[in-house]
């Protein structure tokens, strides 16, 4: 077991499918007993259902603050505090720049920007209450990094997503909390599958020629799989990382490297 987990209280949202439910999964198995908060409120009830541990699911639309209030508040009743939550929330979608809409461009922010914003804000507010040193994991990604063709709004917002993180990382730092954020790489995820459609017809390629180049730019030479970044997470949320704070760890395979 990692140290500095077990029998800690975690909020996970996003953690109906893909990256959440493997952090979910992980958590659990290192006996953190999980909230599952996902908009997908079926989804979040059998995930916890699966995953035991005295997990629960909740109902969470992050892009809206009365929600985000009342899930939390829900957890902080249900499991009498918590100690960590991962920010993983977040959508995509592919275009060029000359044809984003408002709308486009709007979604994105909403759910990847706002949404760190108002969960996190939410978390620090009870740990500052609570005198607890909670930890805080933000799910950016590689395109926080590197501006992604096809993905500039996509971009903007994980950009966002790792400013906010650095900057909220110094404010609370004295006070013990840690807050930190994981850009990944090409995740073989429902929300990749959609990214391999609409990258194919933009590039004019098939979209086995479109997971062929994602894998050729991994120098670890495969997809990545959600339980990679989960164990990353894992880290990040455990003591082992007591005296790291604001960082955007890299989990890609090698596609990044600073």
């Amino acid at each position: 077991m990692l140290p500095g987990l077990s029998d800690k209280r975690a909020i996970v949202t996003g953690a109906g499918r893909g990256i959440g439910q493997a952090i979910c999964r992980a958590l659990a198995a290192e006996g953190v007993r999980v909230a599952v908060a996902d908009l997908d409120e079926g989804a979040a009830n059998d995930l916890a259902g699966a995953i035991g541990q005295g997990a629960q699911g909740f109902k969470i639309d992050v892009r809206d603050r009365d929600s985000v209030e009342s899930c939390f508040a829900a957890v902080e009743t249900a499991f009498g505090g918590y100690d960590l939550l991962c920010a993983n929330a977040g959508v995509s979608s592919m275009k060029l720049v000359v044809d984003l809409t408002d709308e486009d461009w709007d979604f994105n922010f909403d759910v990847n920007a706002r949404g760190v914003f108002l969960t996190n804000q939410q978390a620090v507010r009870h740990f500052l209450a609570t005198g607890n040193e909670g930890v805080i994991v933000n799910t950016a990604s590689l395109a926080a990094k590197w501006g992604a063709p096809w993905l500039a709004h996509y971009s903007a917002s994980k950009f966002a997503v790792m400013g906010f993180t650095q900057a909220l990382a110094r404010e609370v730092a004295d006070k013990g909390i840690r807050v930190n954020c994981v850009c990944p790489g090409f995740v073989r995820t429902g929300m990749q599958e959609r990214e391999v459609a609409w990258e194919a017809t933009l590039r004019g390629m098939t979209e086995t020629a479109v997971v062929e180049d994602y894998i050729a730019q991994t120098p670890m030479g495969r997809l990545e799989e959600p339980e990679d970044v989960a164990k990353a997470i894992l880290f990040l949320a455990s003591d082992l990382s007591g005296f790291i704070t604001g960082e955007a760890l890299n989990v890609t395979g090698g596609v990044r490297m600073d």
